[in-house]
């Protein structure tokens, strides 16, 4: 049958994310800071590959020799496994005022190498220079499994939400276990990746250090240098140090994960409801999309290498993000997978679990919800217009609407 609609005062512009026909009506994703498992997979399972996902790499395993973590659970943590956290990692380069040239041996600076010879140093002719913060993983299965129509129908409904001053930028990378085949980006601050395994191949050569085969695929399977010099001497471990096995685990790991949920009790209160309101007002939902609606189970997504399961499809998930890129005047001026026009762009922060943060924005350097808002300028001008415009009492609400996420 037809899925409702349902309304807009409720749930934002969730009508567009809606799919167009389904047997059943969308189920509420599962949400909890529980580690517990959302279905996918059986709670023994879950714990196993948690145990994966937090276990410390050591040189004898490959790690290095330029890295910035010894496990994925070491910058993904916070309150639970697979949670945010306080670690950031640096990037560098160099604009010219035309185009985007990556820092020696990569936009990515390790923090920490297995010896002093490695350690990767800032080049003093990098003018761009930028953190990231450790992104929120929790719920990221539902965020896979959005179709990518979803996600293009919202970039396109913005435009006429905003008198045309906000639309979200569509990246299409490739899919490393589907040999390239390219879908929409939604993974980091950049949508540079558009699949879990993938995303966590990335993670293993480029935080840990590990090379690794993604379902075959050597795409990883190479060493990171030091500022661009080889590594080959401080690495005891021939490559690729992982056949796969860990990258598929650490997938499923994230797949199984439950979504953030809200702080009920503060949601409920009136200041937090009236703050829901003022937020949808002024226009902080065009980016924030409040729910989306995943593919329906039995849809082939990933360039054919993944199948949504009953557990991941046609559910709701409320994570206040369009997963788009824009500009709203704090790019970091780094290009990835999105070419030169993409320099300034930023995946809009889904804040769902942001009362876990306490360092917000992409380089988590605003403070306060307040200063996070205020920073916002470029496709949000009108927006904050209209924030800095309300009371100080209706600010206040909008904060205590976002301290219940």
């Amino acid at each position: 049958m037809t899925v409702p609609r349902i309304a807009a005062m409720a749930l934002g512009s969730l009508a567009l994310a809606l799919p167009v026909l389904s047997v059943d009506p969308p189920r509420e994703a599962p949400a909890g800071f529980d580690n517990l498992t959302n279905g996918l997979t059986d709670q023994a399972t879950f714990e196993a590959d948690m145990e994966v996902f937090n276990e410390q790499e050591l040189i004898e395993d490959g790690l290095g020799p330029t890295y910035n973590a010894q496990s994925c659970g070491e910058c993904h943590q916070n309150p639970v496994s697979g949670g945010i956290s306080q670690v950031t990692e640096q990037r560098a380069g160099r604009f010219d005022g035309r185009s985007f040239v990556d820092h020696p041996g990569g936009s990515l600076l390790h923090s920490r190498g297995t010896d002093p010879a490695v350690q990767e140093r800032l080049q003093p002719d990098s003018n761009v220079r930028t953190f990231r913060t450790s992104l929120n993983t929790l719920g990221d299965g539902f965020v896979e499994a959005i179709a990518d129509q979803t996600l293009e129908d919202i970039a396109a409904d913005q435009p006429g939400r905003s008198r045309n001053r906000i639309r979200g930028r569509i990246v299409r990378v490739p899919v490393v276990e589907a040999g390239g085949e390219r879908r929409v980006g939604r993974f980091g601050w950049k949508n540079q990746q558009a699949s879990l395994v993938s995303f966590s191949g990335d993670a293993y050569l480029n935080e840990m250090g590990i090379t690794n085969l993604v379902m075959g695929h050597d795409d990883f399977a190479r060493e990171n240098t030091s500022n661009g010099r080889p590594v080959d001497a401080f690495d005891p471990v021939p490559d690729p140090e992982d056949d796969g096995e860990d990258v598929e685990i650490f997938a499923r790991f994230m797949r199984a994960t439950k979504a953030p949920p809200r702080d009920t009790a503060l949601a409920a209160t009136r200041d937090a409801r009236d703050g829901a309101q003022l937020f949808d007002q002024i226009g902080c939902d065009v980016c924030h999309t409040p729910a989306i609606v995943t593919a329906l189970p039995g849809t082939v997504i990933n360039g054919g290498t993944f199948t949504v399961p009953e557990a991941l499809g046609n559910k709701l998930i409320r994570p206040f993000g369009d997963f788009l890129l824009h500009d709203v005047g704090t790019g970091d001026g780094i290009v990835q997978n999105g070419g030169g026009g993409s320099r300034n762009l930023v995946r809009t922060a889904p804040l769902w679990g942001v009362r876990t943060r306490n360092r917000l924005m992409h380089d988590g350097e605003s403070l306060t919800f307040n200063d996070a808002i205020l920073r916002h300028a470029g496709e949000a001008s009108d927006v904050i217009t209209n924030y800095r415009n309300l009371r100080r009492s209706d600010r206040e609400k909008i904060v205590r609407f976002l301290e219940s996420l």
